[in-house]
This record gives C-alpha cells, structure tokens and sequence, in this order.
C-alpha cells in the first residue's frame, strides 16, 4: 500500500484544492506548499502525523489540518528533451533551399 508520504518523494507538482503547485517540501517536520492563486499567495503546511493519516483513493489523497479537510493529488512534470527541436527544424529547411553556391549554367 502506497503512503502519500512515498507518493510525495516522486512527485515533481501537486494539486491541491484544484490549485497547482510546484512549490513545495517535504521533510521530517512536515509538509509545506505554496502557490499564487492570481495575486495572493496561498499556503498550507501539514505535520508528518497529518500526512501519515491521509487517505488515499486512486491518485487522490484526503488529509486534514486545523482549516479542515483538503484534496491533494501528486502529479509528475512532464519534461522536453534537452536538444532544441527549433534548431533541427531549421536544419531540415536549409535543407530544402536550393544551394547559390554553385550555380547552374545555362
């Protein structure tokens, strides 16, 4: 059975009450999110024992602090690769462009 404890140390952003966040640490003291919400910054911060009673359903985690019960899900970042397609696109049409350098003779 999988713990939001372990589901925490693989994710890269969560959602919490329909907010993402990538803003966050989780340590041995607890838990801590932060983010903006149009202009005003939202926090929440949960100790290990409110994060060891969270329940779990599918991806979605229920845990409670002294405002009351929130909805976390832990999601992972999606990554692009480290080469910039940009540049191979521009390669791929240089190679399309007839060549003036060596012009044919007519």
């Amino acid at each position: 059975m999988t713990t939001l404890a372990t589901a925490l140390a693989t994710s890269d952003m969560l959602l919490i009450d329909g907010l993402h966040a990538f803003g966050f640490t989780f340590d041995a003291s607890g838990l801590v999110i932060e983010c903006m919400d149009g202009r005003n910054l939202k926090r929440w911060k949960f100790t290990a024992e409110q994060v060891a009673a969270a329940v779990g359903a599918g991806e979605e985690w229920r845990l409670n602090d002294d405002q009351g019960e929130h909805e976390l899900v832990c999601m992972s970042a999606v990554y692009g690769s480290d080469e910039d397609d940009d540049e191979q696109d521009d390669e791929d049409q240089e190679d399309d462009q007839p060549h003036l350098e060596n012009p044919v003779e007519r």
